[in-house]
């Protein structure tokens, strides 16, 4: 028989009897276990320990891999860079490049047979050349078609090493050998026993081995909002994916990876998707089909809806039995719920569209311009007749319109938005912030306001008892363990040791001279460091009461602010309790008074403790918490003692406790980081307001604001506490009103005693608040479980990589890696440097924009010919688009960027000074251009170049033209790093090695492109001279750079500022109605900057949006996830109409089977055959849960 390290290779139970015990739930898992022997038993046929786990040795693990799968999710095959290369040339107006320059260099081998004179005209040497031109176009577009491709093939894995960075940072507490092991979550293996608590994000099914009120949130499987309890006496399943909202325990790992509940799901969301896919070209070639009969019948006079347009419901697949509803029955856009898109992409969005229209508007007008002057010129004046060899002519006149449009059209937008915040979120890891949600990197450059927390945050986070007033005795020092009556010091040990997670522990540190280190929860660490400290071991007193034997435990939660665990003592039973000493001292009946003499503890000794001891320590910046316990005994009872008959009803919290006797209150030490105050001076230096949330005293919330400079002992600001915030924003209902709201927030700094629902209450009421003419854009820390609505809600959510609990990190934007205040003080530099990178790029392409637009026309109309060939425009297009976006969004951030304002949601994007200097430098490039177009070939003394013959040879006056617009579009580049009319624009030139080689590459190819460019470039060389008039009036930017900053911005109208605010959702979006026209013909400007548009959006969000349908080793996880990559599939789909629906819908059927089959109320069947598509609202389940992300 086969052996592993011993053991038989054969498990007592097969990998498909494990899936089937996962499927059930309550009773019914119960009788499955049972019928398995119960917990103990399948520890034992999976060969595992329940108290010391696996052996963790290799083979072991290995074996377990083999036979029951890994915890991974296979991820799904990145694009190819062939796939890229065929998306990129999609793109509309290549697509018409492509088209003609194919016609033109078919045009160029085909030779009509003319009249012989006609022939005798030609040059022999013409016809070599005409075919260089359309083939130096269809390189070109191939060119531009492999650095889109690159560009995207880059940033998709960019993304898949942040998210595999992310999943790389997951780890959890599993048992091996005895030890308690944080353990990467992809190497957990079926059979090991995993320690799970409050705020752990499950990553693998299993079976409670022990629990203490254990509560969990499976909305993300279920759908079902309530908490679910669980215990191993009554419903033992967990499964992964799930959220522990309260509680603790042990538990036997016995599904992971594709057999996990959310790895099924999972794998057939994955399937669903490549299906849906399928089905939505399927239904488009349906939709046109019954657009066409429709149209066939309504000419016979039939009437019929196909021909409505709003056809959708009639192509619901074949196997449904049931019809989605039409869209106008569909609930509000989806808008309402999702976060807006952030304040850049709104911007860009609408000058995209702006931009796209008159370029749009030129082009044509360019196209038709030179095709009637043409025609006049041939058939009226010359009075020649059409010859097919004309064809060649008006192909080239398209040509060029489409030039114009390629260049007007910033296709360079996307790009530079994508390598701006791509490369701002690589700099950002090594500056301790972890972006999950791109946008939100410069979401955060415009942030007005920081809701912080306090611990950990603010503070070190690393507790120490520095205070303690135990038997009447107030010590600032540790006190003397014999000092302290032997009877209150044994109790108060074992209260503290007992009564604290046993994931709570101090270990020796790694440096030998520095403290222990802190494990677990820092305010019990604090705790047993106190234990420590008195010369005890805290590892004794568990050793004796381990968490098998406790009757019940009350964990620690927002509302409590206290936890309880109840031991069998001498017969009877003991409970501890330690909290917030405020509340625990409210359920306090009796104290140890001086020498351990028990006293009653009055109402007028509760005011004197709490005005002479708790509130200086408070005032000191001290956390104050008290320890306390009551007793249960079966025979007689002491004054403080209770007698009991039978086992209490430890469901009555109220009543279990209270009458407590009070053993010590002791004062807890995090002091204020040292870079703190700095970093809260440079955020309100910047124009954002500091405000701290904290669940403390109101006393050592005031003094810990003080020592960071949130607060000035002079100032007049508001500091409240929670129960007094709520009365002020509430109305006699108990309903919040903004109203209420608005007088509190602008005044409020600190926040004590708040609950997780104040957090939600203010960042809700700060967000929605018409108080002032701008939005506030709130970024706010969280740590906690119950912090997860207010990350979600907040404009930026930034989670404590180190404290913070998986759900808190899910509902976040950014991972503060090293939990300090001073990293979210670099996110908002990196957020404003994205912010000016990207009005950069614009400053410097909208000028090139205009003038080759303008020169293309006006050379269109005054000379029949556009100055700038295709080929060359091409050119100018890839400097100014993907080498300048490269170049100017990766300059680095300076301090300075903390010295101004935020920009705020309706500054426009280009500015006023950014306008002037655009139309400043487009005057002077758009003069020297005319005055060579037009005198140039005097002024030089060459040849003209004006009036040529179709394909004559490349004329050195049109070359000049050229190249002096290469030259000045290269000297504004440096122009353009400057935006607020600094008048140094060479400050910081060399700090960034990207744009000065991009540069110096740029200017080294013009040099061959004009010299050794002939025919492909219609260049012709140029000597020295020449040359260096070139270099003249390209330097000559920089000069009148100088004199355009000197005109005073004040005196520019306002009107001048473009790229202002929010568009209008309608030009968002194509509508609910799926109208199969618009695949057709789509509206004027559409198909210009649709794709600049859809690039934009996919590459700021839906590169994230990518990754979400790539389900990443045990991606963040589970099925909420799943359901949002279905939310966002389907949030792209929505341009395409809202037929996508009915797939969708079908898509989630099988998830929603699958909650169904979990919920007790119906039968897999139910599920499968009764919902509608329609009827599943995927926005409810999701919205449940904690992690749905806004994408």
């Amino acid at each position: 028989m086969a052996t592993v390290e011993g053991r038989p290779a054969q498990y007592g139970v097969t990998l498909r009897q494990l899936r089937e015990l996962m499927e059930t739930r309550g009773a019914e898992g119960m009788a499955k276990i049972n019928a398995l022997g119960g917990p103990q038993d399948l520890c034992k046929k999976l060969y595992t320990s329940p108290t010391d786990g696996l052996s963790g040795s290799k083979a072991d693990l290995q074996h377990r891999r083999e036979v029951f799968g890994s915890n991974l999710i296979p991820p799904k095959p990145p694009k190819t860079f062939l796939t890229l290369v065929w998306e990129a040339l999609q793109d509309v107006t290549l697509i018409i490049l492509e088209v003609a320059a194919v016609v033109s260099l078919g045009l160029s081998f085909y030779k009509p047979s003319e009249d012989e004179e006609d022939l005798a005209h030609l040059d022999e040497e013409e016809g070599h050349y005409q075919w260089i031109e359309g083939l130096a176009i269809l390189i070109s577009v191939i060119v531009v078609v492999i650095v889109t491709a690159f560009n995207d093939y880059t940033k998709e894995r960019q993304f898949r090493g942040l998210q595999s960075r992310i999943e790389g940072e997951h780890k959890f507490a599993v048992i091996r050998s005895g030890e308690v092991n944080q353990v990467p979550i992809s190497e957990i293996v079926v059979g090991d026993i995993c320690q799970i608590k409050y705020g752990d994000l499950l990553p693998a099914d299993g079976v409670l081995l022990q629990s203490n009120d254990l509560k969990i949130d499976e909305s993300s499987l279920t759908g079902e909002s309530d908490h679910v309890k669980k215990g191993e006496s009554f419903d033992p399943m967990v499964l992964s994916g799930t959220h522990v909202m309260e509680g603790s325990g042990k538990m036997l790992v016995t599904a992971v990876g594709v057999n996990s509940q959310a790895g099924i799901i999972f794998t057939l969301l994955g399937a669903a998707v490549d299906k849906q896919e399928k089905e939505i070209k399927q239904m488009k070639k349906e939709a046109k089909k019954q657009q066409k009969k429709g149209q066939r019948k309504s000419l016979t006079g039939d009437d019929d809806v196909a021909a409505s347009g709003n056809s959708h419901g009639n192509h619901a697949r074949p196997d449904d039995n049931h019809v989605p509803a039409p869209a106008e029955s569909k609930p509000a856009p989806e808008s309402s719920h999702k976060k807006e898109k952030s304040v850049l992409q709104a911007k860009l969005t609408k000058l995209a569209i702006q931009i796209g229209y008159a370029g749009s508007t030129i082009a044509v007008l360019t196209v038709i311009i030179l095709v009637i002057q043409f025609c006049v010129h041939t058939f009226v004046i010359e009075e020649k007749q059409w010859k097919a060899k004309y064809i060649n002519n008006l192909v080239k006149h398209l040509i060029i319109g489409v030039t114009v449009l390629v260049v007007a059209v910033p296709e360079g937008l996307p790009l530079a938005v994508t390598l701006s915040l791509a490369y701002s979120v690589k700099k950002m890891m090594k500056d301790n912030n972890l972006v999950r949600h791109l946008d939100a990197c410069e979401t955060m450059g415009n942030a007005t306001a920081i809701c912080s927390d306090k611990t950990g945050t603010l503070t070190t986070n690393r507790m120490t008892v520095v205070q303690s007033y135990i038997c009447e005795k107030l010590c600032k020092v540790t006190p003397n363990y014999r000092d302290i009556p032997p009877e209150v010091a044994e109790t108060m040990i074992e209260g503290i040791s007992v009564n604290s997670a046993f994931t709570s522990r101090i270990m020796p540190s790694q440096d030998p001279t520095g403290p222990p280190m802190q494990v677990g929860n820092k305010t019990e660490c604090s705790l047993l460091g106190f234990v420590v400290a008195l010369g005890q071991s805290y590892e004794g007193v568990r050793e004796r009461h381990p968490e098998e034997s406790f009757t019940r435990v009350y964990t620690f939660n927002s509302v409590r602010k206290s936890m309880s665990t109840v031991i069998p003592h001498k017969g009877g039973y003991r409970l501890y309790t330690k909290g917030a000493s405020e509340i625990v001292l409210k359920k306090c009946s009796f104290i140890y008074g001086h020498e351990g003499r028990l006293e009653k503890f009055t109402r007028d000794m509760q005011e004197r403790l709490v005005r002479q001891v708790i509130e200086p320590m408070a005032c000191d910046g001290l956390r104050t918490i008290s320890v306390a316990y009551r007793d249960f005994v079966p025979g007689k009872a002491d004054i403080n003692q209770v007698h009991i008959d039978q086992e209490p009803n430890w469901d009555d919290e109220d009543n279990i406790v209270n009458n407590l006797t009070c053993l010590c209150v002791v004062g807890i030490e995090d002091p204020v980081r040292p870079e703190v105050p700095e970093a809260i001076k440079k955020c309100q230096k910047a124009g954002i307001t500091v405000r701290m949330v904290t669940g403390d005293n109101v006393n050592t919330a005031r003094s810990i604001a003080v020592k960071c400079g949130i607060l000035k002992p002079t100032d007049d600001f508001l500091i409240l506490e929670g129960k007094e915030f709520n009365s002020r924003i509430r109305d006699a209902n108990g309903e919040v009103q903004q109203h209420l709201v608005d007088k509190v927030w602008p005044k409020l700094r600190v926040l004590a005693r708040s609950s997780p629902t104040d957090k939600y209450t203010l960042v809700k009421g700060m967000i929605e608040s018409k108080a002032f003419d701008t939005r506030e854009v709130v970024a706010v820390t969280g740590d906690g479980t119950n912090d997860g609505p207010a990350l979600k809600k907040a404009d930026v959510g930034f989670a404590m990589g180190i404290a913070g609990t998986d759900v808190a990190k899910e509902a976040s934007d950014i991972i503060l890696t090293d939990d300090n205040f001073s990293s979210i003080v670099k996110a908002v530099m990196w957020g404003r440097n994205v912010y000016d990178s990207i009005a950069k790029f614009l400053q410097f392409q909208l000028t090139v924009n205009v003038v080759a637009v303008i020169v293309a026309f006006i050379g269109a109309c005054a000379i029949q010919d556009s100055p700038l060939k295709a080929v060359q425009m091409l050119w100018v297009n890839l400097i100014m688009d993907t080498l300048a976006s490269l170049a100017l969004a990766t300059e680095m951030p300076t301090p300075d960027l903390l010295l101004r304002k935020p920009y705020g949601r309706t500054k426009p994007l280009i500015s006023r000074t950014m306008m002037k200097n655009i139309l400043g430098q487009a005057v002077y490039q758009l003069f020297i251009i005319f005055s060579l177009l037009f005198v140039g070939d005097k002024m030089l003394n060459i040849p003209s170049g004006r009036g040529q013959q179709l394909s004559s040879e490349p004329s050195q006056h049109f070359t000049i033209i050229f190249n002096t617009f290469v030259m000045m579009t290269l000297f504004n580049e440096i122009n353009a790093r400057k935006i607020h009319g600094q008048r140094n624009v060479f400050q910081g030139l060399f700090t960034n090695p990207i744009f000065y080689s991009i540069w110096i590459g740029t200017a080294l190819s013009q040099v061959v492109i004009i010299q050794f460019g002939g025919m492909a470039f219609s260049t012709a060389g140029l000597t020295i001279d020449q040359w260096l008039w070139c270099l003249f009036f390209g330097a000559g930017t920089l000069v009148w750079g100088q004199l355009v900053t000197t005109i005073p911005t004040r005196k520019i109208p306002k009107k001048l500022s473009w790229g202002r605010g929010q568009p209008d959702p309608e030009s968002m979006q194509q509508g609910q109605d799926y109208d199969p026209d618009l695949d057709k013909k789509p509206r004027a400007g559409q198909i210009l900057w649709i794709r600049g548009l859809t690039r934009l959006q996919t590459q700021v969000i839906g590169g994230e949006l990518q990754e979400r349908l790539i389900p990443v080793p045990y991606s963040k996880t589970s099925t909420d996830q799943a359901i949002r990559v279905v939310n966002a599939f389907r949030q792209g789909l929505d341009s395409r109409g809202s037929l996508a629906d009915a797939a969708l819908a079908e898509a989630l059927r099988k998830q929603t089977a699958l909650s169904k089959r979990y919920s007790h109320a119906s039968s897999a069947d139910d599920a499968r055959d009764g919902l509608a598509p329609a009827d599943l609202d995927v926005e409810r389940l999701s919205s449940h849960s904690h992690t749905e992300t806004a994408v």
